[in-house]
């Protein structure tokens, strides 16, 4: 099938609505929604999520997307467990039970949070062809899923211009949880991000192959802090938390030494020790509010692929990032977001896209 590419406004239509307006009539029977993606019958509209193993008190991006359903919950005068709801998965087993036991609910939306759901996704959504399905971060190709997406290269060149030009041992790192398409956009884009501001920088990449393990994360940070980088950057999900712990350990050793979040303004993460450079910020819950608000209005994007970019502050730097940033570094990201935003300038999401970048690289 032709998939429609759309790109939305990520604050415009996304957290600052609030005004209720009534779902669609249709028939509420017992697959769940229509497939047109019109709310229940009275306007009972009903949203739920299921997390992938990171849980949704992960510090990051399950908890970014729980935030948009509570939102949107509140706003709309839900109630919590029947009006919007999350399933936690302890295992990928789990994922597809999961979203079969919110399609028989009759849950008029049902998000799978994360790549690592697609295949579940894809089979559910086969099986409850009139209920409504969104995935976050991989496209499946069916009628009755919307596919949302981020420019994670672009959110990630900025940080990478910050730990460029923040480093003091031009050494820096990055952690990834499960090595795949989607992390190598986190990857690929700092790596660019730091290249283009300190061309004599070394960046240690390693990955955890585990969204969930936070002792994984502490040992790998260890030995990148241990042999010099004095900034990682993680894409790791519940692993991060392991480098955040490395990190304030270290700095109540006296060591000075940063880490930066990713998907929401993990500043506080870093608390007491004060160790978050900046993040990484990935608007999932913008993306949850928004999909959710046009399924309720009888507009559910079936079959699109809704991406969110710079351009849509759907990906950018934490409001934090002034706390420890210097002033004349979050000029020279600014000016890195313009020429992204406005095309001159393209962060690379792939190997082979960044080896092109560094050809321009002097």
């Amino acid at each position: 099938m032709n998939k429609k590419k759309t790109i939305l406004s990520a604050l415009a239509a996304g957290l600052t609505l609030s005004t209720v307006l009534a779902a669609c009539g249709g028939d509420d029977n017992e697959g769940g929604s229509s497939s047109n993606g019109e709310g229940g019958e009275g306007g009972d509209f009903k949203v739920a999520m299921v997390t992938d193993t990171g849980g949704v008190d992960d510090k990051s991006f399950n908890q970014s997307a729980w935030e948009g359903l509570t939102k949107f919950g509140s706003d709309n005068n839900l109630t919590e467990n029947e009006g919007y709801k999350y399933l936690q998965s302890a295992k990928q087993a789990d994922y597809q039970p999961n979203l079969q036991q919110l399609a028989r609910d009759n849950f008029n939306l049902i998000y799978g949070i994360g790549f690592l759901m697609a295949e579940d996704v894809q089979k559910v959504a086969e099986q409850f062809p009139d209920n409504n399905f969104a995935i976050v971060d991989m496209v499946v190709d069916a009628p009755n899923v919307a596919s949302i997406t981020f420019k994670e290269q672009e959110g990630s060149f900025l940080v990478g211009v910050i730990a460029g030009l923040t480093t003091t041992t031009d050494k820096v790192g990055f952690i990834g949880g499960v090595e795949s398409d989607l992390i190598k956009k986190f990857e690929n884009g700092f790596k660019a991000g730091v290249m283009a501001v300190n061309p004599e920088a070394t960046i240690d990449v390693k990955y955890a192959e585990d969204f969930n393990s936070a002792e994984k994360g502490t040992a790998i940070a260890s030995g990148m802090y241990g042999s010099g980088s004095d900034i990682i950057y993680h894409a790791a999900g519940g692993t991060g938390v392991g480098v955040f712990t490395e990190a304030k350990n270290r700095k109540k050793n006296g060591e000075e030494v940063w880490v930066i979040g990713v998907d929401r303004d993990q500043y506080e993460e870093g608390l007491p020790e004060d160790v978050t450079l900046t993040s990484m910020v990935k608007r999932v819950d913008t993306a949850t509010y928004d999909v959710s608000k046009q399924t309720m209005d009888g507009e559910f994007p079936g079959g699109e692929i809704i991406e969110f970019g710079l351009k849509d502050d759907g990906v950018g730097i934490a409001e934090t990032s002034d706390k420890h940033v210097s002033q004349e570094i979050l000029d020279k990201v600014e000016e890195y977001r313009t020429q992204l935003v406005d095309g001159e300038l393209t962060a690379p999401a792939t190997d082979a896209e960044f080896e092109e970048f560094m050809k321009n690289v002097k």
